[in-house]
């Protein structure tokens, strides 16, 4: 193998070690450097030009990239970019500017970023509730991920906390706000029903206390004329049918979400159409 095939297989930057591994030799590698397949990015660690800046930092930190930093990596839904990079670390040396991560990895490890059961169990235990929780329901929803093999790895007092975010994963959700807004709902007590099936209406987002539909509307209700006049063919015959309908936008769900249970109260206060 060249060196250059053995980078592109390591990410794009790799120890000098890690591309020997690979079947490289050393005066390989020197030719590869003089030819500029590759490119020396300090002493100890290779890479190919133009390779990936958070890659090349992760390496340099003699580290791989995990729980918030390696959820675009394996496209899971992530509330908010981390504003400091998320690595593990298996030795004693500790980069600043990162969060540190360290529990013993559960998979063997991947190059250079772990394996997608240790990013969740990770970001279950570092990240605020409601942040680690859209990153496991995304990749329990596509069945990348059991939650019997989480809760295996989360024992002891440490866990506790994250096996909490576990009991309220769900596969019912669409999309990430779909996620918070039913978390929200079932976190006040409020009976949440999700993907519900309605005659004459079709399936709506929730179900609230049996009687109040909610939906989440997303970008392409803007920009579609025909969902949006087939939407509100929905509500009225939700209404027709004694139902009531409230509809809702990501900023409301993610930016003002007291707001929006605030109303949702208000409307279940009052009851039903007669």
């Amino acid at each position: 193998m060249d060196a250059e095939l053995a980078l592109r297989q390591l990410g794009g930057v790799a120890l000098n070690r890690q591309v020997q591994s690979r079947g490289v030799s050393e005066s390989a590698i020197r030719a590869a450097l003089r030819a500029g397949c590759i490119e020396r990015v300090e002493r100890g660690v290779l890479g190919l030009p133009g390779a990936d800046p958070e890659f090349v930092a992760a390496v340099k930190a003699r580290s791989l990239l995990t729980c918030a930093s390696a959820a675009g990596r394996y496209g899971l839904w992530l509330l908010h970019q981390p504003t400091e990079p998320h690595y593990w670390q298996s030795n004693g040396r500790r980069a600043t500017g990162c969060v540190s991560h360290r529990l013993p990895l559960s998979q063997p490890r991947r190059e250079p970023f772990v394996a997608l059961p240790d990013v969740l169990l990770h970001a279950l235990l570092c990240l605020p509730a409601l942040e680690s929780l859209v990153m496991v329901e995304s990749a329990f929803i596509r069945g990348d991920i059991t939650l019997e093999y989480l809760r295996r790895h989360l024992v002891g007092n440490r866990g506790g906390r994250a096996r909490e975010v576990l009991s309220k994963v769900d596969r019912g959700a669409g999309s990430l706000i779909e996620t918070l807004a039913r978390v929200l709902f079932r976190d006040v007590g409020i009976r949440t029903e999700t993907q519900v099936w309605i005659d004459g209406v079709g399936t709506v987002d929730f179900l609230l206390e049996g009687f109040l539909i909610i939906e989440i509307d997303g970008l392409a209700f803007y920009l579609n004329p025909r969902q949006f006049k087939k939407d509100r063919r929905r509500d009225n015959e939700a209404i027709r049918q004694g139902l009531l309908v409230l509809r809702f936008f990501y900023d409301d769900v993610v930016h003002t979400p007291d707001a929006m249970l605030r109303h949702v109260r208000e409307v279940l206060r009052r009851g039903r159409l007669v």
